[in-house]
């Protein structure tokens, strides 16, 4: 059944410009359908089905990220039609020709006998941008072209392609259809000369019927198959999502061979008890008769038949592959009710009883077979799909999910390739599936497209839920006062609801989507009522989605807004007049050195009624590939490949790097998103199954306890089966556990809890972690501040004009210009350890976020107020109490803006930003106590940091700590980090954010060492009463993190920066375009005091020893 719309013949050479039709969307195709597999037999059907779900964590092993990608999205073409066969993979190699238009394509290039040997190779699928042809374009919100509705440039790359193929003999006297899985952004399509239809739509299926144009099947003739792609259409209009613009045919092409009477769509629905102990099964079937001269006869002709086999039970107690013993229900034929006007398709039915559930938590599937039988009973096509029973329902405030308010530990996924661009591979979707489910996501949105055919299935199968999202954004309407955005245009009716139509129908057997979205910042208007009025009437079984117009409008069924603030959601949840969830349908942005406060969102998530969770924005960075002026390779962000216009590194929002290593914020989210939690509270232990569906009997607890951040024991938890939505509580002090903490002599003891998988799953094998929580014991003893215990240690000293000399035999020496109070060089055992400091520091490399706001961000604010350019002057040094083995020398520094630097006399109020008072106590042990009081001027927005800054020398590259880690933590995204002592060399703990900025921090650190080879360095720690500091080390300097705008334009200095903060702000993540950093993770310009202790350390030493001997 074939869709005309349109003039009868719209080819590019009658000079009608399709393309710039916005009422004319597609010409002679077929109407959309689920995905065909043109089978044969039931058994065949069910084998295939057998072998395509063996896919597992292995799969993930052999993903590739750089140039091998390009053969593999070959392979994987040739690996989804294995089997199958009546399909046929016409991806390859085919000749290529970019014309710089539509007006240059070279004439008749679709005719057999156009010459096309001098033309280039393609592989199909791809993206051509990815292949040296144009270049890739990104942007946010603004349409890489002038907006000028429904017109595009004239400069619109197109795209000719030509390629050959021969029919199979055993296709013979079947019929022949031509199916794109997606080409970007519109096309013509030919064969052998003939023009067969046009499509448009980037990121669905065009199919065509092609059975009288092509040579007859088993002959050796070959058909030529000619395309022509236009890089920008009318359709562009509604494409303006927030990512890579890309070309060409990205997914695959297909021949399909059909019987000439077939079955061509069928849309299965379960309908369950309330008590879920039966399910009736219904499915309806579409039949393409169009041969058949006699269509009111077709029942006496055919018969069709379905069942539901169950996918688990493939396999016999012996192991053995019995397949059609896994026959479950038979759904029988229902002739349509008397008094329904209109044909309604064939309706089947039968009753599970007992089905076994689909949920993220527990992804049972069954495989549907419908066949279609001749009048001798012979089946003539044969069709199938996995499919879920599972009821999508709504209730006050709630999302349910087989009758559970189930949470959405979500992210938003686009497709992204760092080689391939959109064309996707099996292994690296296999990859992110693996990824989400081993961080404990639960949800994706497939932002902002419908996406490939296998990711829906690998998600029926992983278990994850999804928002299924029309290919529908206008965001760059926004900035004109000319054009309406297309919603509220009736010109725009038809291509819009052709976009849902065509993702209901292709979608709509899969178990994972549990919400249809009707697109993505489209605004709202009358063409959505259109759109959400269309999916009620075809599925309502499933809710709807959409944020537009304020994500609260008719046409929406659950709350979505984006980027909302925590206070506001909750505002909206406890709404008596809101009866409808809130899911946030976007939020903490995750570009670069980001989420910050994200546990902030899942306090509230976790105890406010009608908030029911969210998708972080989101999976991955888009940084392409590219190869640089060296030879080498690196990711590439807007702007990279001279695209004007763009928006620079705004598509760098991932919290994966392109190729899929985890960014630290990863371990942030898997532990907001841990579905088993910890607390301890009143002397109980508390451990809660916040499951739904699944208890913990597949887990086993350990817990360790560690004091000072040494291990004092550890054991199993002993627990019972935990069942979903229910607790174990125990009384701290009846474990085995409180023994060894009463005889600890630990000033801090924490116990680590920790969940672990007790057998492999699809995606982890056995032993990896569900959950890790760290719960602070009480205090035993009354704390004491932290003093230096004296030993009777002495020193020799020397003060000369310019210089104070301190040292110890061989063991130390310290020098401290008088001149500007700073230690010049600290040696130990000989070696210089020390080679510039120590110095106050307010300033940090700008992360995106501080820059997020214009004029009203943090970092515009900074530099505004000169915090990027303070210098600090020596008002005085000033040497006072010295003994044997003490000296104390008093420093008073001026933090002054460098280009209004003068002498202190000369230096006016108005110039100085902070006075810092330094007082430098100097021990007979080596210790230095330094302790600072701050005094910013008035009026300083938020300060980045409040520290010191000092210079080691490059070999002092071994870090060890007592504090937050092991990975990169921040006050506001310190959670998932456990207090322990950590070691790691300097390059390690660098963090390669694409565009540097501030990173590698440590939070809450008590003490840290810094050694090189020889075990030779410096300890230093908190003092007195100062609190845990934030602690970073790093071979790049501030200034050289601000400057380079990649990652691998960084340069080395010649020595390691170290920061150690009293206060350091947040890290930020609400969002990226306003200043986002939570009030309690601000530093206001106010007063400050802190304490650090510093101290020489050798091989005989170790930081945990000296630490306890200030304790």
């Amino acid at each position: 059944m074939a869709s005309f719309v349109g003039p009868p013949v719209p080819l590019p050479k009658n000079g009608y410009k399709a393309y710039e039709d916005p009422s004319f969307i597609k010409w002679n195709k077929r109407d959309a359908h689920v995905t065909l597999r043109c089978q044969d037999s039931v058994e065949g059907s069910l084998r295939y089905w057998h072998e395509r779900n063996k896919v597992n964590l292995l799969a993930s092993q052999s993903a590739v990220w750089d140039d091998d990608a390009v053969s593999q999205a070959l392979d994987c073409a040739a690996l989804w039609v294995k089997d199958l066969p009546f399909v046929k993979s016409l991806s390859g190699y085919w000749n290529f020709l970019l014309a710089s238009s539509p007006a240059s394509v070279p004439s008749n290039f679709y005719d057999n006998s156009f010459q096309d040997s001098t033309w280039d190779k393609i592989p199909v699928p791809s993206n051509w941008e990815m292949h040296g042809f144009g270049r890739p374009i990104y942007t946010n919100v603004v349409y890489p072209f002038p907006l000028n509705p429904p017109r595009v440039p004239d400069d619109n790359p197109t795209g000719c392609y030509r390629t050959y193929f021969n029919l199979p003999k055993e296709w013979e006297g079947r019929r022949i259809f031509l199916h794109f899985e997606a080409v970007d952004s519109a096309f013509h399509a030919w064969i052998n000369g003939v023009a067969i239809g046009y499509s448009q739509d980037s990121r669905l299926p065009a199919e065509f019927e092609i059975t009288s144009l092509c040579h007859s099947c088993g002959s050796q003739k070959q058909n030529v198959l000619a395309v022509q792609v236009y890089r920008w259409s009318d359709g562009s209009y509604l494409e303006d999502q927030d990512h890579w613009w890309l070309s060409g045919i990205h997914r695959d092409v297909l021949l399909l061979s059909k019987p000439q009477v077939f079955i061509m769509d069928y849309f299965f629905r379960s309908n369950l008890e309330k008590d879920f102990s039966s399910a009736d099964l219904q499915v309806e079937v579409l039949i393409d008769d169009s041969k058949e001269t006699s269509k009111d006869n077709f029942l006496k002709n055919f018969t069709i038949e379905a069942a539901v086999y169950d996918t688990g039970s493939f396999s016999d107690s012996d192991g053995q592959v019995d397949l059609l013993s896994a026959d479950v229900c038979h759904l029988k034929f229902c002739p349509p009710p008397a008094g329904v006007l209109g044909f309604h398709g064939y309706m089947l039915s039968g009753k599970l009883k007992m089905p076994k559930l689909w949920t993220a938590e527990h992804p049972n599937l069954y495989t549907l077979v419908v066949t279609l039988k001749d009048a001798s009973g012979q089946i003539i096509d044969c069709e199938s799909s996995q499919v879920g029973i599972r009821m999508i329902s709504k209730a006050p405030k709630q999302l349910l999910v087989n009758g559970q308010p189930v949470v959405i530990r979500g992210v938003n996924r686009h497709e992204h390739h760092p080689r391939l661009g959109k064309t996707n591979l099996e292994s690296c979707m296999v990859k992110d599936l693996v990824l989400m489910k081993q961080n404990n996501i639960n949800a994706v949105r497939n932002s902002h497209y419908p996406q490939h055919p296998r990711w829906y299935e690998l998600c029926d199968l992983f278990g994850m839920y999804m928002i299924d999202e029309a290919n529908i954004e206008t965001h760059g309407f926004d900035y004109t006062g000319h054009f309406k955005h297309p919603t509220k245009e009736p010109v725009w009716a038809s291509a819009m609801l052709d976009r849902v139509i065509g993702m209901v129908e292709r979608d709509k057997n899969h178990a994972c989507i549990i919400l249809w979205s009707l697109g993505n910042e489209a605004k709202y208007g009358p063409n959505h009522d259109a759109l959400a009025g269309w999916i009620r009437g075809k599925d309502p079984s499933r809710p709807l989605h959409y944020e537009g117009g304020g994500s609260r409008t008719t046409a929406t069924d659950v709350v979505c807004p984006m980027y909302m603030r925590v206070w506001d959601i909750v505002k909206i949840a406890q709404d008596p007049n809101e009866t409808r969830p809130v899911i946030l349908c976007e939020y903490s942005h995750a570009m670069g050195n980001s989420n910050g406060s994200l546990d902030e969102y899942w306090k509230a998530i976790d105890t406010t009624f009608g908030l029911q969770g969210g998708f972080i924005w989101d999976w991955v960075d888009q940084g392409l590939l590219k190869e640089g002026s060296d030879g080498t390779k690196h990711w590439a962000y807007g702007g990279d490949f001279g695209d004007i216009p763009n928006d620079l590194n705004f598509c760098l929002n991932g919290i994966v790097w392109p190729d899929r290593s985890i960014h630290p914020a990863v371990h942030e989210v898997k532990y907001c998103y841990q579905p088993i939690k910890v607390s301890l509270e009143d002397g109980i232990i508390k451990i809660t199954n916040t499951h739904f569906f699944d208890t913990t009997e597949g887990l086993v607890f350990d817990w360790t306890l560690y004091g000072d951040g040494c291990e004092l024991g550890s054991g199993i938890l002993s627990a019972p089966t935990i069942e979903p939505q229910k607790s174990f509580e125990i009384k701290w002090e009846s474990g085995v556990w409180y023994q060894l903490w009463s005889s600890s002599s630990a000033a801090e003891n924490f116990m680590t809890i920790t969940g672990k998988l007790l057998h492999s799953t699809r995606w982890s094998e056995s032993g990896h972690f569900i959950l890790s929580s760290q719960i602070q014991l009480p205090v035993q003893h009354e704390s004491i501040a932290h003093v230096i215990k004296v030993k009777d240690a002495t020193f020799s000293s020397e003060i000369t004009e310019d210089a104070i000399r301190v040292s110890n035999h061989k063991l130390w020496e310290i020098k401290i210009n008088k001149c500007t109070g700073a230690i010049d060089s600290w040696t130990v055992e000989g070696t210089r350890v020390l080679q510039k400091g120590i110095f106050p520091c307010f300033w940090r490399a700008p992360t995106d976020n501080d820059k997020g706001g214009e004029s009203k961000s943090y970092y515009s604010r900074w530099k505004a107020a000169n915090l990027d350019a303070v210098s600090f002057l020596t008002e005085s040094c000033t040497i006072g109490n010295k003994t044997d083995s003490l000296l104390e020398v008093a420093v008073v520094y001026l933090g002054v803006v460098k280009h209004k630097e003068k002498t202190v006399s000369e230096s006016k109020d108005s110039d100085v930003l902070f006075k810092i008072n330094v007082g430098y106590f100097i021990h007979g042990t080596g210790d230095i106590v330094m302790k600072c009081n701050v005094i910013p001027t008035p009026n300083l927005p938020p300060l980045p940091r409040v520290g010191v800054e000092f210079h080691l020398d490059k070999s002092v590259n071994h870090v060890k700590w007592f504090g937050k880690g092991p990975f990169e933590c921040y006050p506001d995204r310190k959670s998932a980090a456990h207090v322990g002592v950590y070691e790691m060399n300097v390059d390690d703990m660098h963090v390669p954010y694409i565009v540097p900025g501030e990173c590698s921090g440590r939070a809450d650190v008590r003490w840290a060492t810094f050694l090189n080879k020889e075990g030779c360095g410096l300890f230093t720690s908190i003092y007195g009463e100062s609190p845990p500091m934030q602690m970073n080390a790093s071979y790049y300097t501030t200034e050289e993190l601000d400057r380079a705008t990649h990652n691998e334009e960084l340069i080395k200095g010649d020595y390691v920066e170290v920061h150690l903060d009293h206060k350091h702000m947040g890290v930020g993540g609400d969002d990226s375009w306003s200043p986002s950093c939570h009030e309690k993770y601000l530093v206001p310009a106010v007063p400050y005091a802190f304490s650090i202790r510093f101290c020489p350390i050798t091989s005989a030493t170790s930081g945990h020893d000296l630490y306890k001997l200030q304790l």
